[in-house]
């Protein structure tokens, strides 16, 4: 049997750095990445027999847990009619049927196969839509790794200690304006859109300030800009119509990934009729993608949403917020500084005694290193957190009661141990 390492060892000498998406790769932590062999519900399972108390959840992806019968068998039955044609499928149809019922600013839908794509594909259409090129985005919120969106972008870039990424040219984002989360910004007829997550969760989780979310979308009108809510983390995660339907705030154009492909890839780009008719083939603006709308994850995702009523949103924010409460009250009485954010399922920890409102709280929070330490003791417990500090943690519908009360209780040594270890390294 092949060891975690092992299998690290040999992958960084085929794949760059041994993974195919840096957070993988443990830099911001150190050590070795646990090698997932298969997932079942609330747990992975790693190549050593290990069992981990999974809180990535693919990073949002999974909802319903690792797994779900209902959702394999849907793949399954797709699979078995053929996995790509090129061609339109009824799938995508039943797809956008459901994101558009739920979310009553999105008219109309393109999919394509990453969130990255999505919101390529929405900054490309709010610029055809306003014949503007400037693009407002906030310090600290990620957007996919695009050149023009890939300024002070948070989470992966941010875990690796990069402002940006050699390799963009400053002509690709000359463009584009970086400002302070939960500030609204004063705007002028040159910005084509402001590209914002309703709620922040690649800086660790930072909710939007009371009149944030508002002020963008009265300063967008007053200038004509389009008003853009990434929701590729939040959409269907934190409520029924994601941040539409929790904020009462209607953007222009959303994008969509994760949960509506069930665990498979994909990304939408949904929005206005008016602002959406301006893609190729009705108008002028150039997208596409062989394996867009793929109707193995159109199946997938399909399934996934008709499953999530409003009653699963309510059981997952009671999991979250007991499982916020009880690492607050364990990791606090390890005398170490601590603030337990959550908005709805989404949570995350800093280190820190303050609030964090923005990407400079972030940033201050995670320089302590106090995160390492109680990450690895953690994880040595069996208990897997997303291995960077600017990432959200992701309770889901598989998480029983038990798992979280083992969590806690988890923590609660955990905390001791990074409490200690911090001491000893000052």
């Amino acid at each position: 049997m092949a060891t975690n390492l092992e299998i690290f060892e040999a992958s960084k000498k085929l794949i760059p750095g041994g993974v195919n998406s840096p957070v993988r790769s443990f830099r911001s932590v150190g050590g070795t990445p646990y090698i997932v062999e298969r997932g079942k519900g609330s747990y992975v399972y790693d190549v050593e027999g290990k069992r981990y108390i999974d809180y990535v959840q693919s990073y949002g992806a999974v909802i319903l847990g690792h797994a779900d019968s209902r959702v394999t068998r849907a793949i399954c039955e797709a699979a078995e009619n053929g996995t790509t044609y090129g061609a339109p499928t009824e799938g995508e149809l039943r797809l956008a049927e459901i994101i558009t019922d739920r979310v009553q600013g999105a008219e109309m839908v393109r999919l394509t196969s990453s969130g990255t794509e999505a919101t390529m594909t929405a900054l490309r259409i709010a610029r055809g839509f306003t014949g503007r090129d400037k693009v407002v985005k906030f310090d600290g919120c990620y957007h996919g790794h695009s050149d023009s969106l890939l300024a002070a972008a948070g989470s992966g870039v941010a875990n690796l200690g990069l402002a940006d990424s050699v390799g963009v040219p400053a002509s690709a984002v000359q463009s584009t304006l970086v400002l302070p989360y939960n500030v609204v910004p004063e705007l002028d007829e040159t910005v084509a859109a402001v590209f914002v997550e309703p709620v922040a969760a690649n800086m660790g989780l930072v909710p939007p300030v009371e009149g944030f979310l508002e002020g963008l979308r009265v300063e967008c009108d007053r200038v004509g800009a389009i008003l853009i809510f990434d929701e590729v983390i939040t959409g269907f995660r934190i409520g029924f119509s994601g941040a539409d339907g929790v904020f009462g705030v209607r953007a222009d154009l959303y994008t969509y990934g994760k949960v509506i492909g069930g665990g498979l890839p994909i990304g939408a780009v949904a929005g206005r009729t008016d602002v959406m008719s301006v893609l190729a083939p009705v108008g002028p603006v150039y997208q596409a993608g062989t394996l867009s709308g793929n109707p193995i994850a159109t199946a997938a995702g399909t399934t996934v949403l008709s499953l999530l009523d409003e009653a699963s949103y309510m059981m997952l924010e009671g999991r979250a917020k007991y499982l916020t409460d009880g690492l607050y009250k364990v990791i606090s009485e390890a005398d170490l500084p601590v603030q337990v954010q959550r908005f709805g399922p989404l949570l995350s920890v800093f280190f820190s005694d303050e609030p964090v409102v923005d990407h400079v709280s972030a940033r201050k929070s995670v320089a302590n290193g106090i995160f390492r330490h109680f990450f690895h003791a953690m994880l040595a417990r069996g208990v897997a957190l997303p291995p960077g500090p600017y990432e959200a943690y992701f309770p889901g519908l598989a998480h029983s009661w038990d798992d979280i009360d083992r969590t806690i209780d988890i923590a609660s040594a955990a905390a001791k141990e990074a409490s200690e270890r911090h001491a000893g390294s000052l």
